[in-house]
Order: C-alpha cells, then structure tokens, then sequence
C-alpha cells in the first residue's frame, strides 16, 4: 500500500510540475506571436474583398512577374488596340497560370500600366469571380 501511495505522489507531483511548465511556455509563446503579426494566409473575412485575391492595385504595389516580362512592350497601349495574335498571347498566359497566381497577375498587369485585351480582361475577371464562389462555397 506504501509503494502505490509513493508512485501516486510522484506522478501527481510530476502532472503539477508539467502542468505549470506548459502554461509558463505557452504564455510566452502567445506573447511571442502578438509581437510578430504574420499575412494571414487564407482571407480573414472582415474586408469585402479579400486581399489575397483582389484584382485591385491599391491593395498591393508589389509589381510581381510571372514569367510574362514580354508584356511590357504593350504599355500604354489600349484595350481595344490589339491583334488577334496579340490577344492569344495575353490568353496563353492567363490559362497557364496557377490558379492561386491568376488574380496577383492581374493585379500586376495593372500595376505596370499594361491594359489587357477586353476579351483577356473578361476572362480574368469570369475566372477569378468563379474561384471565389468556389471558395465561398467550401466554407
């Protein structure tokens, strides 16, 4: 009876010493984590468009090149000024993209002054409002 009184206390003293450990390291850890704010990185749900997959610059200014560096060339140019050919450029480009790029290569087109295609920009616009509602209707 002696020696189950004597592993009890041990493991009760044991469980007081971790328990105390753990709250000691896991205020820490909390404070740690308010002191570096991180991106999030799935849309937060307090804005009405998500940072993450807006078209507009304003959010970001980040000019990001998607292997597309040969688009610069049609800067200033506009909308309706295009080749046919020209267009399937700027449509070969868009549906070679990752999904989660589309809407950042957007951003960036627009960011480096390059007006895209009405037909291209249709496009952008059907897909990335498409992967929206998906995403909506995941959560």
């Amino acid at each position: 009876m002696t020696v189950i009184l004597i592993i009890l206390s041990a493991l009760v003293v044991v469980g007081v010493v971790l328990y105390i450990h753990h709250r000691f390291t896991s205020s820490v850890d909390a404070v740690e984590e308010q002191s570096q704010p991180q991106p999030p990185t799935e849309c937060c749900g307090l804005h009405i468009t998500c940072e993450k997959d807006s078209l507009l610059s304003s959010v970001s200014d980040e000019i990001v090149y998607y292997d597309d560096e040969e688009l610069d060339v049609y800067k200033g140019r506009e909308a309706d000024c295009y080749t046919d050919e020209e267009i399937e450029r700027f449509r070969d480009i868009l549906l070679t993209l990752l999904p989660q790029d589309i809407a950042g290569w957007g951003r960036s087109v627009q960011l480096r002054g390059i007006e895209l295609p009405t037909a291209v920009r249709d496009e952008l616009l059907m897909i990335v409002s498409e992967a929206r509602q998906k995403e909506n209707t995941h959560d």
